[in-house]
């Protein structure tokens, strides 16, 4: 019998220990719940309840190279998030920060109740009036400086 991998999310960049981490072990960090409306453009409004961690405590356990003491230096800091299908949205650290803009962004692990342990976790910006930056399938999540 061949044995599919779960699909998992690597986060990368400036972080002192990178991890890999499938829905199941997303699951196993503090989970939360929103309920969002965003606007599709191929389908309209969407009503979505989602679950899972805010990416700022899965970026936290991967220990990012962040002086969290200091504040000037955190603004300038990216997050590119890309999908299985290449769909990419990138955030600043200062939208997730809880000193700074504190939104509640998701790695969600389920829609509606229906797990995503197949289709991979998907990003959720419930501030986001625009569905674009809810990446499903999230493969990625990359932590660094604009190049110049």
């Amino acid at each position: 019998m061949l044995r599919t991998a779960r699909p998992a999310v690597r986060l990368t960049g400036r972080l002192d220990a990178p991890l890999e981490l499938t829905v199941a072990e997303l699951r196993a960090l503090p989970a939360h719940r929103v309920e969002v409306v965003f606007d599709c453009l191929s389908s309209g409004p969407q009503r979505h309840g989602f679950e899972g961690p805010r990416l700022w405590d899965v970026l936290r356990a991967a220990r990012p190279r962040v002086d969290l003491r200091g504040r000037k230096q955190r603004p300038h800091l990216l997050l590119d998030v890309t999908g299985a299908d290449g769909h990419r949205a990138v955030l600043s650290w200062a939208e997730i920060d809880p000193e700074f803009g504190n939104q509640q962004v998701l790695l969600a692990t389920s829609i509606d109740g229906s797990p995503l342990d197949e289709a991979g976790p998907q990003l959720v910006v419930p501030a986001d009036v625009c569905g674009a930056r809810y990446v499903s399938g999230i493969t990625e999540v990359w932590l660094g400086e604009p190049v110049h």
